[in-house]
């Protein structure tokens, strides 16, 4: 059959009912598309993409590129890591402690067995082979490294140099550890055990459920004793040993209402003990900078926690403990998310109990509770 005459390229029917499409290209000479269609609109499709790439300036022949794509489908899985990693990096501007932890799920997990195969030689044999020799103890880390590996391979897809993405296990995705939380009374025992430039850093964590990093970073700017709030702006965090300041996790920059009844203890803070000016740490150490979490622990909160009678209580657990009690004033989902900066609604379903509210009457029903707690230890 004829080729059907088209301002760019042809495209002729076969006799086995495919449709078969070429084009003049930049250097004169006729190119076929690599593949048959089946459709007509499949053949004008490939010819379209051909002429952006001409258009563009990207044209280089269909031959090229296939003995390009055979060439680097013989690449090994590290040394695509070492390309496909600082490029997603970039595209998603990914932050430093989300790029550490690629580098150390692959370094660990990935590449010690799958490093030095080919990318055409991984199949899902091979993936199913690595996942059961993988610390079945880690299963939050095997996930995770799981996940990086699925969506590197789903890239190596695209770039055609693998036909299909071998990652095709469903992983059952572990349970989230949520420690138990400090009752009000640990609360207390554990805030009199700290010393008392520290105690409000208790405080905050439990009653305004914030992450270690975030409280480390409070500055003076950040608190509105008017407004009766806090301002999450950024957070500290120490990757492989660098100092690192950021928004907080998942960009989340918030307002969160402290309850009423800490109010003094934030007022009498900031006199005695947070350092001068706008930008003045709240929790200065001796050396003025930020705590880092392992100092702060092995210092302070780990006798602490012994003398609270709470030994296994984490800093994070604090956190939950805060989040615990805003859903126990009945917070609404939506609340929660905010107050705790969270972007999806899986990690604040965990504390949600069904109720309607506002975060001004979260942090007053928080000083509430508090009272009552303390009025229930009085002799009658």
């Amino acid at each position: 059959m004829t080729p059907a005459r088209r301002s760019f390229g042809a495209i002729r029917r076969l006799p086995s009912k495919r449709y078969q499409a070429k084009y003049t290209g930049p250097d004169g000479m006729w190119h076929l598309a690599p593949e048959t269609f089946t459709t007509k609109m499949d053949a004008e499709g490939w010819l379209s993409s051909e002429r952006r790439l001409i258009e563009w300036d990207q044209w280089i022949s269909p031959a090229q590129r296939a003995a390009m794509r055979k060439l680097d489908a013989t690449q090994t899985l590290k040394v695509y890591a070492a390309e496909w990693l600082p490029q997603r990096v970039a595209v998603r501007q990914l932050k430093p402690k989300t790029e550490s932890e690629y580098k150390r799920y692959l370094s660990r997990l990935i590449l010690p067995t799958l490093g030095e195969l080919r990318l055409k030689d991984i199949s899902p044999a091979t993936i199913r082979a690595w996942l059961t020799k993988l610390n079945p103890s880690a299963p939050r880390l095997n996930q995770n490294a799981y996940a990086l590996l699925k969506e590197m391979l789903a890239t190596a897809v695209e770039d055609e140099l693998i036909d299909r993405n071998p990652c095709r296990e469903r992983i059952k995705k572990p349970v989230r550890h949520i420690g138990e939380p400090a009752t009000l009374e640990e609360l207390a025992r554990l805030v009199e055990a700290m010393p008392e430039r520290l105690r409000l850093m208790i405080e905050l964590a439990a009653w305004c459920a914030l992450r270690f990093g975030e409280v480390a970073e409070l500055r003076r700017g950040d608190i509105d004793l008017k407004e009766g709030v806090i301002r999450i702006r950024r957070a500290v965090q120490w990757i492989d040993g660098v100092k690192t300041v950021a928004a907080p996790k998942a960009d989340s920059v918030r307002v969160v209402a402290f309850p009423p009844h800490i109010g003094q203890a934030i007022k009498e803070h900031l006199e005695k003990h947070a350092q001068w000016g706008k930008d003045g740490l709240l929790f200065p150490t001796t050396r003025g900078g930020q705590y880092r979490a392992p100092t702060f622990h092995s210092s302070h909160f780990r006798k602490a926690r012994e003398a609270a009678g709470r030994p296994d209580l984490r800093f994070h657990d604090l956190r939950h403990t805060g989040a615990t009690l805003a859903a126990a004033s009945g917070a609404t989902l939506a609340e929660l998310m905010q107050r705790l900066g969270h972007s999806t609604v899986s990690a604040a379903l965990v504390y949600q109990h069904a109720t309607q509210g506002s975060d001004k009457r979260i942090a007053e029903r928080l000083s509430e509770i508090a009272k009552e707690s303390a009025g229930a230890g009085d002799p009658e």
